[in-house]
């Protein structure tokens, strides 16, 4: 084992002041996470930061906090980056340079990028977390493992919420995120799935959201049955066939996810779909729900479509961060 003595020559072996490097930040509701890559692999992770967001505190505060965690990885690396990446819950709208759409709702309305930008003092690209999920899962995870010559790939975030990203790959091999001319690029999730179904708070009812999210599964199970489970309870009731209205729930997941998922291979075609967030982890989506969607797709009853379980785990958004 070699032992340095100095200690700049160590830290300059572990963190290069010479190549690029890449620096992602993931600003969720409760923690904020900062890495920083010295190559896009998960494997090249030189560190990784969390700390709270205490958005409670409001917008300003959201910011400093921010600005604190990348004051943190400059001490800790000795590196500076050139730009960074961010993945936020809701998107920057083209038309006014401001956020929306985002549950942080103090962030709404705010030139959050730009005001980044300056208080970082480097540029910033910015996009919602599903498509960083897609984007990470396109470039480092799953999709390179099993359809590396992808063209087209879909992330779906399922889970407390519905939404999705759009990936293509460039005529240089590059991965695009589609965000579209509105910045709603992907949004499954607000498409209309239930005719007077549950009122959603995008103003319209019976939304894909309010129809296979976790907490619309459970609310139908409580409604059907009187009784409040979660979702991990009422699979388990399923699968050990002793309760009808869990029978009922998981069927109701299955036939909507079908119908809903096959809207997106109807429009895109991808070659891939990555299904993210909790529901996504129900593996009766990759069997049974699957064949739902063949009956609705519009290819004489065939679905070529790869419907993968992501590589990245919850480091799929600040990893798609740094690749922004």
């Amino acid at each position: 084992m070699l032992i340095h003595n100095n200690l700049n020559d160590l830290s300059e072996r572990l963190y290069p002041s010479s190549g690029r490097t890449y620096w992602g930040v993931d600003l969720g509701g409760t923690k904020i996470e900062g890495v920083i890559l010295s190559a896009p692999s998960p494997n090249a992770v030189l560190t990784r930061r969390r700390i709270d967001t205490e958005s409670h505190y409001g917008y300003d505060h959201i910011v400093s906090q921010i600005v604190r965690l990348i004051n943190l990885l400059k001490t800790e690396t000795g590196l500076q980056p050139e730009r960074i990446g961010f993945c936020t819950p809701g998107t920057i709208d083209p038309a006014t340079n401001t956020m929306k759409n985002s549950n942080m709702t103090c962030i709404n309305g705010q030139p959050f990028r730009d005001d980044l930008s300056k208080a970082l003092g480097v540029p910033v690209a910015l996009t919602n977390d599903a498509n960083c999920f897609a984007l990470s899962e396109a470039t480092m995870g799953i999709v390179q493992d099993v359809v590396p010559d992808y063209r087209t790939v879909f992330g779906v975030i399922l889970g407390t919420g519905v939404g999705g990203g759009i990936v293509f790959r460039g005529l240089d091999g590059q991965a695009i995120v589609q965000a579209g001319r509105q910045g709603i690029g992907g949004e499954w999730g607000h498409n209309s799935l239930e005719e007077n179904g549950y009122a959603c708070y995008c103003g319209k009812r019976g939304c894909n959201e309010q129809v296979i999210s976790g907490p619309a599964l459970q609310r139908y199970y409580l409604e059907q049955s009187g009784e409040n489970r979660n979702l991990k309870e009422i699979l388990e009731r399923y699968h050990q066939r002793i309760d009808p209205v869990a029978n009922a729930t998981v069927e109701r997941l299955l036939t909507y996810f079908g119908r809903a998922v096959s809207t997106i291979v109807n429009m895109l075609d991808p070659d891939a779909i990555i299904l993210g967030g909790g529901v996504g982890n129900v593996d009766l989506l990759y069997t049974e729900g699957v064949e739902r969607a063949r009956k609705y797709v519009f290819n004489d009853n065939r679905l070529e479509t790869l419907f993968l379980k992501p590589k990245l785990g919850d480091s799929a958004g600040v990893f798609g961060a740094a690749l922004l």
